[in-house]
């Protein structure tokens, strides 16, 4: 492999080749990308519950993409669509191989966590539904929070892996 020249890296501004490439593998870890959707989780809370909170919104509703194809979607849109689909096909690949080969491969193994996953959906659904309809509202929604429970139990799992037995 050779490095980039540090002509080049000086010009563009970037950092040299030896702490790229330590940034690109620390970004690579779970645990980092745990940490960064829970601080983003925690921005965004802030942010959308603070006088700031238009600033918020205009940057949710933003369109971008390419129109022939219908898909000039806000970044609202782009995320709960496109990321999500992409973070549910990283899962659920996870979860296959773990499942066929990796420690969940025998059924002994696998009930706890599968009953776990399944009151881990569950419960946030029934949760959802009994405050919405309790108030006379609609149940349409109810898959959000199920959803975002599912991506930050892994954002936790995968920031506190190393301290659990």
């Amino acid at each position: 492999m050779c490095a980039a020249p540090r002509t080049r890296s000086v010009f563009l501004g970037l950092p040299p080749w030896s702490e790229r490439v330590q940034v690109a593998r620390a970004l690579r870890t779970e645990t980092v990308g745990g940490l960064v959707l829970l601080g983003a989780a925690v921005v965004a809370l802030v942010w959308a519950n603070t006088p700031w909170s238009g600033s918020y919104e205009s940057l949710r509703d933003i369109h971008f993409g390419v129109p022939a194809l219908g898909l000039d979607l806000s970044v609202q849109h782009w995320t709960a669509d496109g990321l999500l689909t992409l973070f549910f096909l990283v899962a659920g690949i996870e979860l296959k191989r773990e499942l066929v080969a990796g420690g969940l491969s025998t059924p002994a193994m696998a009930v706890l966590p599968v009953v776990a996953a399944v009151c881990g959906m569950v419960v946030p659904a029934a949760i959802y539904l009994a405050a919405v309809t309790a108030g006379g509202g609609r149940a349409g929604g109810w898959a959000v929070p199920m959803a975002t429970d599912i991506a930050f139990a892994l954002a936790v799992l995968a920031v506190l892996s190393t301290h659990l037995p």
